[in-house]
């Protein structure tokens, strides 16, 4: 599915508002170009039906709308905020041009269905692709090294 922004601006920046606009941002702390929406977990709600996708592209039309996928604004473009894919649009029973309700989620709140099943960028199929696994590895990391500069200080400061 797509949503008309892109978090980076080439390879080598981040948009200037991204870190500001985008709510789990700080958290991941992603290196300059690399995006940290694609691949975010969405719920997708039509008359009734919740489905659940990630973020793959941007579009369509525009990718530069942050206040309509992160704030209270209508989309730029009145003819499409969301682009979502055939299997998205068949399994929620969608029409083009219809609306429907659409939130970011966290991953551990996706339950098991027919989106778990695929994608090389998903977490019930890979669960190493998953981005807070890698934030817990960082800072056990992190952890590991104050706790082991903390064990050489103390052992520095015994008299001999």
């Amino acid at each position: 599915m797509a949503l008309p922004y892109n978090d980076c601006l080439n390879h080598r920046r981040h948009r200037p508002e991204a870190s500001r606009v985008i709510p789990w941002f700080s958290r991941y702390n992603p290196p300059p170009g690399e995006s940290i929406c694609k691949g975010r977990w969405i719920q997708l709600y039509y008359r009734g039906k919740i489905c659940y996708a990630q973020w793959e592209d941007c579009g369509p039309w525009v990718t530069d709308d942050w206040k309509y996928v992160f704030g209270w604004q209508p989309p730029h473009n009145s003819r499409a905020g969301i682009d979502v894919s055939p299997s998205v649009r068949d399994y929620l029973g969608l029409k083009s041009g219809e609306k429907l309700h659409w939130r970011f989620v966290e991953f551990g709140g996706v339950p098991r269905g027919p989106w778990s099943w695929y994608g090389s960028n998903n977490p019930f199929v890979d669960p190493e692709v998953d981005p807070d696994v890698a934030v817990v590895r960082r800072l056990y990391r992190y952890l590991e090294q104050k706790k082991l500069e903390e064990f050489r200080r103390k052992n520095n400061q015994l008299p001999r």
